[in-house]
């Protein structure tokens, strides 16, 4: 169906189909994390409509909660306190300004140089091996629940038509929760104390250098992946939108998207691969239907039940789903490296790689006076600074040469 076919009514109904097809991941995060799974929704809601402010309101793009940062939230808000973490979140934003202004002046060719396959592809394995053991020790609580949440998600993923294969987690947290509520397990006091209307709950960030400095680097991946959802977003579309309105402004609303999220409690922001596959199965690109979809998740925000509801989802069934997700997030890393046929034959490529992953897997910490960086930051800058340090084999350089 063409975009300018639509009715108000159908754009509506499509719009509120979308978010569920977002809902799933995006309170996801904030159930992992400690903060609010309502101000998540609120905060995905403004920062699309944000977005598509700054985009010129012609990209049907939908943010939503980013996984990349889950772990980073949990040991921060361990180290620093959640205010201070969420000063790192905001500083999030301002890696996306930087990536913005270097898109703008130089176009691809730095930011490709700074952060190619074999830097990006183990930096995003770690995000999913980071948090193997979290998923592990939610399943443990009930392995009977995580196991029918796990298998619910691997069917609806492998065998389920239409938008329904787009909402795996959706599906197996609600088929888990199901489950739960039949075994008993379930405590409805929150559901039944909670008001109909009531506000997300904000929280005030507080500056923290040592939370920035955590924080920053491990937006390297997700502004990658920013640049890989655009361009399949303008292939869905049939628009180029890396021309027009440019990466530049698409990189901007993204980055003050997440400026907003963090000043107010809610985790960063990033493009939702999930909402450009729902378009594809509809063949709904319009923009304002995004839009509507942003709308329905700030009502939803609001719903004092919704929030209460999604607080008494058991750990297990939600361990039951992680056990999945992470483990398909450390395999996108390598399959990023595969798809840019990264050589791991090669010494430099392998070296970059064993260090990415021992260091950030092994805990390595740098400490300059009371500021410390860890984790996935600090492993991806040791990778930034061996791609830029280490000399590539003439080899290599050759057959570049030869590709260009």
């Amino acid at each position: 169906m063409e975009n300018k076919q639509l009715t108000p009514l159908y754009k509506t109904v499509v719009g509120v189909q979308f978010l569920f097809v977002a809902f799933g991941a995006t309170v996801l995060v904030p159930l992992l994390v400690g903060l609010d799974p309502s101000t998540a929704l609120f905060t995905a809601g403004v920062g699309t409509l944000i977005f598509h402010l700054v985009t010129k309101g012609i990209v049907p793009i939908f943010l939503g909660s980013s996984f990349a940062f889950i772990a980073p939230i949990v040991k921060a808000t361990e180290l620093y306190g959640l205010a201070g973490t969420l000063s790192g979140m905001v500083a999030v934003g301002f890696v996306y300004f930087l990536m913005s202004a270097l898109v703008k002046w130089q176009g691809m060719r730095l930011i490709k140089r700074l952060f190619p396959p074999v830097v990006i592809g183990p930096v995003i394995m770690l995000i999913g091996l980071s948090l193997a053991g979290t998923g592990v020790d939610m399943a443990k609580e009930d392995w009977l629940l995580a196991i029918i949440s796990l298998t619910t998600a691997i069917i609806v993923s492998l065998y389920a038509k239409g938008i329904l294969r787009l909402i795996p987690i959706f599906a197996g947290i609600i088929v888990g929760y199901v489950a739960a509520m039949i075994l008993g397990r379930v405590d409805f006091t929150l559901i039944a104390e909670a008001s109909w209307f009531s506000w997300p709950q904000f929280e005030k960030p507080e500056f923290s250098w040592g939370a920035i400095l955590f924080m920053i680097p491990v937006a390297i991946a997700p502004v990658i992946e920013h640049v890989g959802d655009v361009y399949a977003v303008s292939q869905v579309a049939g628009k180029d939108f890396v021309r027009e309105p440019g990466l530049h402004r698409t990189m901007l609303g993204d980055g003050i998207a997440c400026v907003v999220a963090g000043a107010i409690g809610g985790p960063p922001v990033t493009t939702y691969s999930e909402v450009t596959g729902a378009m594809v199965l509809t063949k709904v690109s319009d923009p304002v239907v995004i839009r509507i979809a942003a709308i329905t998740g700030i009502v939803f925000s609001m719903i004092g039940k919704v929030s209460a509801f999604l607080k008494t989802i058991p750990g297990a069934v939600l361990g039951g789903i992680m056990l999945l997700l992470f483990g398909m997030i450390a395999a996108t890393g390598v399959n990023n490296m595969i798809t840019n046929k990264t050589d791991m034959s090669n010494t430099r490529n392998l070296i970059i790689v064993s260090l990415i992953l021992t260091t950030g897997i092994g805990g390595a910490v740098l400490q300059v006076g009371n500021v410390s960086m860890t984790g996935i930051g600090l492993s991806a800058l040791i990778g930034v600074i061996l791609n830029l340090i280490i000399p590539e084999s003439k080899e290599i350089e050759e057959n570049k040469e030869k590709n260009n």
